[in-house]
């Protein structure tokens, strides 16, 4: 049984329009690409040609791994409860280190984009935030090293 694909309903249409975007155009210009190299003569010493063919690789490879993804979909909740933090809220922390506020958002490991703000369940930032409440202290083990944070807000 593959493994389920925890998503926000935004995290869903990203992806759907992903799998449109690279079905339509990705493949339409790949095909343009290996046309126009096709043209250039012998394919055994044509680099353009082969360029597009792995570039057509990754495309197919790409949308086979979204439509098995989409299969195994299941959506977050958009109403969660904030009283601790679970996949699909919004989590404020305070990091005394540095002495900012960073606000967060948990998802599906398939959604996570950490320099926008989205961070995985399954991340070591995640992991850690899982289960906790406002004003408890958070302790991570990064690649960067440990990191502490205060909780000082939960929403969705």
């Amino acid at each position: 049984m593959a493994k389920s694909v925890q998503l926000t309903k935004d995290g869903l249409e990203k992806l759907k329009n992903e799998l449109e975007k690279l079905k339509t155009v990705g493949r339409t210009d790949i095909a343009e690409k290996i046309r126009v190299a096709r043209g250039y003569g012998d394919l055994s010493e044509n680099s353009e040609y082969d360029e597009a063919k792995n570039e057509q690789a990754k495309i197919e490879a790409r949308i086979i791994e979204l439509e098995k993804m989409l299969e195994n979909v299941v959506i977050i909740n958009d109403e969660v409860s904030t009283d601790e933090v679970t996949i699909g809220v919004t989590v404020t922390v305070f990091d005394e280190e540095f002495d900012e506020e960073l606000t967060y958002r948990v998802v599906g490991s398939a959604e996570a984009d950490p320099m926008n703000g989205l961070i995985s369940d399954d991340s070591p930032v995640g992991k850690a935030l899982l289960g906790k409440k406002v004003d408890d202290e958070v302790f991570a083990e990064t690649p960067m090293g440990e990191i502490k944070f205060k909780i000082v807000g939960i929403s969705r």
